[in-house]
């Protein structure tokens, strides 16, 4: 039996006892006490559950509207047209259903591919930006089909809006963690490590059990913060085992942490495994925005996190060669770049 069939839909307020609604606006607008007030509502549900319903982020609904509408026009191209864009080696363009599969999970042994396409932007660099020029790996140019001009322009702006969002979470996350307040923006100038991930779910078999939309998985990311929209399929394993169902809750963003997280805080926060059905019998679409720092940062056990009785469980690594990993461990496309790497 698929391990999410089981799990219930649940209400909201069923949902909120496990996954909290957490109001930025405090901290956002440097309200006295605003900024502690909220880091201590964020701790708790990153030791807790690692994932928190984002209130207060200021992102109008237009912006995020737009952003569908655009994900929605591309998808909806001939495949032919979406194939002259596949994916390349900086993970920038389109992926096609089949051509990634959660086979670095410690989650679920996974034995069918994802059942998703997807189509990948970063940063929107012109040929002349250095990183372009000097060919640095995961510094790659967007791939734009021509004639969508408008759909262009709503997924950077949709890009950019949400990289202000990650900003100005910054000062919160790294107090929830006991550190200052601009302790991460370091790791994060010149250009972070940014994918937008437009996400389309066909209706799937749901005679198959082993088929997923998106298989169980836990991030690499810092954080991630999806949009989504009223058809189900999500679904987050609880620290108890048992999958939970969290519903659309208007105006939030979900956001849940990532392995570089986990890693930066020694384990103190988590990295939660999640995961896709598509049962709905209709499409489905989701836009997940995966933040992290830049390639080059040395992600080291925070001092904060680590003690006498509790030494650092990770080496220092530099990110750009944990997201190659984690690449390469995922995404099909990526076997031959990875054999050229090793050489």
């Amino acid at each position: 039996m698929n391990i999410f069939k089981a799990m219930a839909v649940t209400s909201v307020e069923e949902a909120t006892r496990s996954i909290p609604v957490i109001d930025f606006v405090p901290a956002f607008r440097r309200e006295p006490g605003g900024l502690e007030a909220v880091a201590r509502d964020v701790r708790r549900a990153c030791e807790s559950i690692g994932f928190f319903y984002l209130a207060g982020h200021g992102v109008p609904e237009e912006i995020i509207d737009a952003a569908f509408a655009a994900s929605r026009e591309f998808h909806a191209m001939a495949l032919e047209d979406k194939m002259r864009l596949k994916i390349n080696e900086n993970n920038i363009g389109y992926l096609p259903v089949n051509q990634s599969m959660q086979r670095a999970s410690t989650v679920h042994k996974a034995t069918r591919p994802n059942y998703n396409e997807s189509f990948f932007i970063s940063h929107d660099r012109g040929a002349d930006h250095p990183d372009i020029v000097a060919g640095t790996p995961l510094r790659g140019r967007n791939q734009w089909p021509a004639g969508h001009e408008r759909m262009r322009a709503a997924m950077v702006r949709y890009f950019k809006t949400l990289e202000g969002v990650g900003e100005r979470m910054l000062p919160v996350l790294a107090r929830s963690l006991d550190m200052p307040a601009g302790h991460f923006a370091q790791f994060f100038e010149n250009e972070a490590h940014i994918n937008l991930r437009f996400l389309h779910y066909p209706p799937q078999d749901t005679e198959d059990d082993e088929q997923f939309g998106q298989g169980p998985h836990t991030d690499n990311s810092f954080i991630t913060m999806l949009a989504r929209q009223d058809v189900p399929g999500l679904a987050v394993r609880l620290p108890s085992g048992e999958w939970l169902a969290p519903p659309v809750i208007p105006g939030t963003f979900l956001v849940n942490l990532g392995n570089v997280m986990k890693r930066w805080s020694n384990d103190r926060f988590l990295s939660t495994p999640h995961g896709v059905l598509n049962d709905s019998g209709t499409d489905r679409y989701s836009i997940a925005f995966f933040y992290s720092p830049n390639t080059a940062s040395v992600i080291e056990c925070l001092p904060s996190c680590t003690g006498p009785g509790d030494p650092p469980r990770y080496p220092p690594a530099v990110y750009r060669d944990l997201v190659l990993d984690f690449y390469n461990a995922n995404y099909f496309h990526r076997e031959g770049y990875a054999a050229k790497e090793a050489s």
